[in-house]
């Protein structure tokens, strides 16, 4: 492994994709787009957040290149740029979710 390349790759990374998903409501954003693309009125509806928050976390998410915006008429359609940012996101939610259960298992046996 070289390590000077690794780190390139990491720096690039968190540069460009960790941070687009710093914020709970763009994560919200992408899973909603992962069932079909939307645009910024409906996201607005269906996260019940409004418009201008959309807007921006959308153009965070777009400028990082986790989604992609297309022209339909007068409307922006949102839709992934790759799916498997859903897979990743699983992924980390699982880690989690099991890292609680073992944190409470800790817990609970140690009363």
């Amino acid at each position: 492994m070289d390590i000077e390349t690794l780190s390139q790759e990491i720096n690039s990374l968190h540069a460009d994709f960790c941070s687009a998903l710093v914020d709970p409501t763009r994560m919200l954003i992408l899973y909603v787009l992962d069932e079909r693309p939307r645009n910024v009125t409906e996201l607005t509806q269906e996260l019940n957040v409004p418009q201008p928050s959309v807007s921006r976390h959308l153009k965070i998410l777009r400028d990082r290149g986790v989604v992609l915006a297309s022209r339909q008429g007068a409307m922006v359609v949102y839709s992934l740029a790759d799916h498997r940012v859903i897979e990743a996101l699983d992924i980390l939610r699982a880690i989690m979710r099991e890292r609680v259960q073992f944190q409470a298992s800790l817990v609970s046996g140690n009363r």
